[in-house]
């Protein structure tokens, strides 16, 4: 069975980045729980705000549960999430065989173990290939990596973006075109479109898709 190394999932949970609004105004960003304690004030000050959590790596919605105490809110923040374990015989346990037969004195260097599954004449060439079919897979996505260009990343990003978006500026006067510079990668043209937006969803939207914006600190302390 290979060992699995990583963020402790209590800690990995509860130090998510997020951002939190109440209305179009960030009203706490940081990590989770500290987004969450800090919302917690807000909504006990005002039952009546509007407030919604962002995942700063993806731009969706964290539904978050403000009920309890802070021990009770902490406990339910920091339950683990659950993952699909292989089964035996399935192509998951065929990599975890080809890992572990590496031998123990092998350094580990955080190698996960995550089901596979793919048409048995891939699976043919892979257990061909120089290594093994884990050694294999790990050259294929490196070299996919090197050649990607940067794209993969700036589709999430686009994507977490929009989301964030559909869900904040969904209503909002320039939303369409704002969207299609988005995807078009126009920075200039998704600030055009997105100025008559609260500052701090504009600024939001921009930091997910591309980066921090500038002036935007300038201009939200006028506020």
């Amino acid at each position: 069975m290979v060992t699995m190394e990583g963020p402790h999932p209590l800690s990995d949970s509860l130090s998510k980045s997020c951002t939190a609004f109440a209305g179009g105004r960030v009203v706490a960003s940081g990590p989770l729980i500290d987004v969450a304690l800090a919302l917690k004030a807000v909504v006990a000050k005002d039952p009546a705000a509007r407030v919604l959590t962002f995942n700063d790596a993806t731009g969706h919605i964290i539904d978050l549960d403000l009920r309890g105490t802070t021990a009770e809110i902490v406990s339910r923040l920091a339950k683990p999430v659950r993952r699909t374990e292989g089964t035996a015989g399935s192509p998951q346990q065929n990599i975890e065989e080809d890992v572990a037969s590496r031998g123990r004195g092998r350094p580990k260097l955080g190698v996960v173990a995550r089901e596979v599954t793919l048409l048995p004449r891939h699976w043919e060439w892979l257990a061909m290939q120089r290594g093994g079919v884990s050694a294999a897979l790990r050259r294929l996505v490196d070299e996919a990596r090197r050649t990607d260009g940067g794209q993969t990343r700036s589709r999430i990003a686009q994507d977490a973006a929009y989301r964030f978006m559909s869900a904040m500026a969904g209503n909002l006067p320039g939303f369409e075109e704002a969207s299609r510079a988005l995807f078009a990668g126009d920075q200039d043209r998704f600030a055009a479109h997105s100025a008559a937006w609260p500052a701090d969803v504009q600024a939001y939207a921009h930091r997910l898709a591309w980066g921090s914006m500038a002036g935007t600190d300038d201009r939200r302390s006028d506020q």
